[in-house]
């Protein structure tokens, strides 16, 4: 016999255990996972008091390299978003040969260990490389410049753009293009007005999840970087230099120093993200 609530409708049934169980089991995965091993980072760096803390990240030595960083990152994620939608849309509404060839391979950087991608991009784009050879020649260096650490970034941050536009490019549909055509709109007024609002929160998500990732990139980016301080010194690079040394609490000043910034960014964001979100919904 079915369970009722006091006020007479039917208690509602859950699949899964109850909220005691998966609530607990979930602060359990992120405590193990993500929050202790912030907290030792934290607390590691906090050894150091804080007039050390500041003495550890105040360096010019670490700033360049949080700015190449973040820079760089930030450069590579805003590449992305019109080459993600381009793919995206390509994937979705048009059905060409090796389309399920192309749609495999944006997952690669999933699949492909990060330091063979940056073997890979190396030997392409040295000076002496394949790629690297004739774009010397035509006056662009790549390999061993900031330019090299976004190409790296460029291709491990696209599948996250592609894979957040795919499917609200698939549920968009074509019938808001095909009304605002028939109601006299050109190409470009629809993609402008009509669809390109409605991908504004997917676009915003593909870019905070490419530059989350980005931001902390190190087996893609240290060999075609040239690891060069204050020219091409990313800050993992710097971090990994520190434990080298067995300066563990300076390394995990500069790490907590990246992890401000990068939460203050993803915040910001989410935030934009949410406000777009209740704008569409309005």
């Amino acid at each position: 016999m079915t369970s009722r609530l006091s006020s007479g409708r039917p208690a509602r049934r859950h699949i899964l255990p109850g909220l005691n169980l998966t609530l607990g089991y979930t602060l359990l995965y992120l405590s193990v996972i993500v929050l202790i091993p912030l907290a030792a980072l934290v607390l590691k760096a906090a050894g150091l008091g804080l007039d050390g803390f500041w003495a550890a990240i105040n360096t010019p030595r670490v700033w360049s390299a949080l700015r190449v960083s973040f820079l760089t990152a930030l450069a590579a994620s805003l590449v992305n978003l019109p080459i993600g939608l381009v793919i995206a849309w390509t994937l979705t509404r048009y059905r060409v040969p090796g389309r399920r060839l192309v749609d495999a391979l944006i997952d690669l950087p999933f699949a492909l260990p990060t330091a063979v991608a940056g073997i890979t991009l190396t030997t392409l784009l040295s000076p002496n490389g394949w790629l690297g050879a004739p774009l010397l020649e035509a006056g662009l260096r790549v390999a061993y410049t900031p330019l090299g650490i976004i190409v790296a970034l460029i291709f491990i941050g696209l599948p996250f753009v592609v894979r957040s536009l795919q499917p609200v490019l698939e549920d968009l549909g074509y019938e808001p293009e095909e009304a605002a055509l028939s109601l006299g709109a050109t190409p470009s007024q629809t993609f402008a007005r009509v669809i390109l609002p409605a991908l504004y929160p997917a676009l915003l998500s593909g870019f905070t999840l490419a530059l989350a990732r980005t931001i902390g990139e190190y087996g893609s980016v240290v060999f075609i970087s040239g690891n060069l301080p204050f020219k091409t010194e990313i800050a993992p690079l710097l971090i990994v230099g520190k434990l080298e040394q067995y300066d563990y609490a300076g390394a995990a000043a500069v790490a907590v120093a990246m992890l401000v910034i990068s939460v203050t960014l993803l915040l910001a964001a989410n935030s934009a993200q949410a406000r777009l979100g209740r704008r569409g919904q309005a």
